[in-house]
């Protein structure tokens, strides 16, 4: 009797495992090969519509499924291997009239594949079909991170891959070339992805509304009904929801995050990495990446500052450095630890700051060799960069005057005057670059500076209505003039704020857009009226702060903008096959909702803090405090990336409120992370913020104009 006791209660489960299995009872089966992380996965564990057996064998998982029930046969070990599929599976699933999904296998009865996958450069997800029903439509581009995939020939496909131009839909319809990515076959019930789709969390597929639709289609093809809302975790989102209240001291714990970034990020260059960073330059492109890792000593600055953290998302959605060593961003990152040190009381920023300064300005070969040769029209310039001779040899104004501006933060904080002779050798090297109407045009490079000489620049009869590349150059020598009381600083610079102001904004000619033409022009014009507040620069200035507000929603967001057709150099891609192929616009037109946090909003944040202290007009404290909201709100949150983790990305969709914008740009893609433009910004006028000071009064005591009289006899004779 015993014995029968035991046998009958092993053979409950049994019973109830075969009443378990069964598709009609209560909910929907489907049986899933993969391992217990696959994203797939953890999705369906929340769903109470669909029970899920999972299996680590394919050939036990066919034996397990009846008639009409669901299988899943995700591809684990993607991108390094395809999946092998057992013989006769195909013919399995058909005889149990299963409905199937299968992702990245090469055996397809009646389909001829490729054996070697492609890994696309330029290629981009295009939904082509409606499939996926009204909430995307055919046409929608989507992001698939580290796309690799199998060539099939198939008559049509509901995701195909191809290079295409728009930000979230094919602006130009679909390319000439494309190969298909998802596809039905109809005599097998079952539908194929040519890559991993299941890797969509991990792999941080975007946007997540429209990725969110094509799993609900698909498991509506495989259980024949609506699974019900999906919901995951992005692992990489903004800090605070759009509508989430704030905690209290919510700008001070950005700020922090936000100088943290640089070191969880690894961008200070540890000691003897002089040799890893030439192995990892590419000379093809005059760049270089390294991946990002934990085991990356953290540097103290001594030996410089990586530029970034690149736009590039490989399959696990993780993200290279960009190795490349800057003046702009160096003097950036250290005003950035300099202010930050400030405000948060922490005094180990300021040897960091000081540490940065005095590499590049002094040790580095930016300021040697032809930079530091009296004779040579270079003199007081500093270089670019020097890792190899593409970055050695230009000269952007623009990107000089960042130098500066970080390096008069940077003194004025640490006390440090051992950088002031070479700021101002390098403000006269400007001036003296700079044609007879204010304007220095885009970057002069060393070859027309060594057959030219620079007072060939300083007699040109030249203007350039560009406030991208002319305007932080004009507020470095509207500071000049008041630490010197040298005319020869102001009268060029006003005339050409004034001859801009004048063509605002037709006739500008703009960069990625006309917005950060708009964010780049406030801060010259809030420090002219510093030193001359009259109504004539009060009324430009409130003429731009105007035009850029109109650009600032509800969020405190700034609106990418797309300026007057054919003035622009990168505007957006205006064909299928140059996507990717030069610089762009993170939009496609005009409304789109996306904000550029290297370009445009960082610059607006420096430029309202600055005219707000300039005017004392609430209104204008007002926009700043809601754009500094926003940032808050959008810092990169992520456990799992720790070198994005406080970070801001270039782009940002405030519509979907989600890290997204076009890829196009060959340089500086949406996802970018850009150490010096970027972070160095937002961060330093956090710290502002936090201070309650400006630039213009943080630096009003500066002892720099005790050099001007010897190095302006040295480098303008006669003048």
């Amino acid at each position: 009797m015993k014995l029968f006791r035991n046998s009958f209660l092993l053979f409950i489960p049994i019973v109830l495992l075969g009443f378990l299995s069964c598709s009609n009872f209560g909910s929907k089966v489907i049986h899933i090969y993969c391992n217990e992380t696959n994203d797939v996965y953890e999705v369906l564990q929340t769903s109470e519509n669909v029970r899920v057996l999972r299996y680590n064998n394919i050939e036990r998982l066919m034996n397990r499924v009846r008639k009409g029930e669901s299988v899943m046969i995700l591809a684990d070990n993607y991108p390094e291997e395809t999946l092998k599929l057992p013989d006769g599976f195909f013919d399995k699933m058909k005889s149990k009239k299963a409905h199937f999904y299968v992702e990245y296998a090469q055996q397809l009865p009646g389909i001829v594949t490729e054996t070697e996958t492609i890994k696309p450069k330029y290629q981009r997800a295009i939904v082509n079909s409606s499939f996926f029903g009204k909430q995307v439509d055919s046409l929608a581009i989507l992001s698939v991170s580290g796309l690799r995939y199998i060539p099939a020939k198939v008559p049509s496909a509901h995701i195909v891959a191809g290079r295409v131009a728009g930000l979230d839909h094919a602006e130009y319809g679909l390319p000439k070339e494309t190969s298909p990515l998802l596809f039905e076959m109809p005599e097998y019930s079952g539908i194929v992805a040519t890559t991993s789709l299941s890797k969509f969390i991990k792999g941080r597929y975007a946007p997540k509304r429209e990725w969110q639709f094509v799993w609900k289609a698909i498991f509506r093809f495989l259980i024949g009904e609506d699974m019900g809302s999906l919901k995951w975790s992005s692992v990489v989102q903004p800090y605070f929801g759009r509508n989430e209240t704030l905690p209290e001291d919510v700008q001070k714990q950005t700020l922090k995050r936000g100088i943290d970034w640089f070191q969880n990020a690894r961008m200070l260059i540890p000691e003897n990495y002089d040799q890893v960073i030439a192995d990892a330059i590419d000379p093809t492109i005059n760049t270089g990446f390294l991946t990002y890792s934990e085991d990356i000593p953290i540097g103290d600055g001594s030996n410089g500052v990586f530029e970034c953290i690149f736009s590039k998302i490989d399959e696990s959605g993780n993200q290279p450095i960009g190795v490349v060593r800057r003046a702009d961003c160096t003097g950036e990152t250290a005003m950035a630890f300099a202010t930050a040190g400030k405000a948060l009381n922490n005094k180990e920023h300021f040897k960091i700051a000081e540490n940065l300064l005095n590499y590049y300005l002094t040790k580095s070969p930016a300021t040697k060799n032809e930079y530091g040769d009296p004779n040579h029209g270079a003199y007081g310039l500093v270089a670019w960069g020097f890792e190899n001779f593409a970055w050695y040899r230009a000269n952007y104004g623009d990107d000089n005057a960042r130098l500066m501006l970080g390096t008069m933060i940077t003194s004025a904080i640490t006390g440090n005057e051992d950088w002031d002779p070479i700021l101002m050798k390098l403000l006269l090297a400007q001036l003296r670059t700079t044609g007879k109407n204010g304007f220095r045009g885009d970057r002069i490079d060393l070859p027309d500076l060594e057959k030219n000489g620079w007072r060939h620049f300083y007699d040109r009869d030249f203007v350039s209505f560009s406030p991208h590349m002319e305007a932080y150059l004009w507020a470095c020598m509207l500071w000049a003039y008041d630490k010197t009381g040298d005319p020869i600083f102001l009268e060029r610079t006003k005339n050409a704020i004034k001859a801009t102001m004048n063509e605002y904004t037709d006739g500008w000619r703009w960069m990625n857009g006309l917005a950060q033409e708009k964010a780049r022009i406030l801060l010259p014009l809030a420090w002219l009226v510093r030193i001359n507040d009259t109504k004539e620069n009060r009324d430009m200035l409130y003429k731009a702060i105007d035009g850029l507000l109109e650009l600032q929603g509800v969020s405190g967001a700034i609106r990418e903008e797309l300026g007057k057709p054919g003035r622009g150099v990168f505007p957006p891609t205006r064909r299928n096959e140059d996507y990717g192929s030069h610089e762009a616009s993170l939009i496609a037109k005009n409304g789109d909702k996306v904000s550029d946090l290297l370009y445009t909003t960082n610059f607006a944040f420096l430029g309202l803090h600055e005219a707000y202290y300039a005017t004392k007009d609430e209104r204008i404290k007002k926009a700043a405090d809601k754009l500094a909201e926003f940032l808050c709100r959008i810092q990169v949150k992520s456990e799992n990336h720790p070198e994005l983790d406080g970070g801001w990305m270039r782009a940002f969709d405030y519509g979907r409120f989600e890290h997204w914008g076009s890829n196009s740009d060959a340089g500086w893609g949406a996802w970018a992370i850009e150490g010096g433009w970027t972070q160095g910004w937002i961060t330093t006028v956090l710290a502002l913020r936090e201070m309650d000071t400006s630039v213009w009064d943080l630096t009003k005591d500066s002892k720099v104009g005790d050099h001007h009289e010897s190095l302006k006899k040295e480098m303008l004779p006669g003048l």
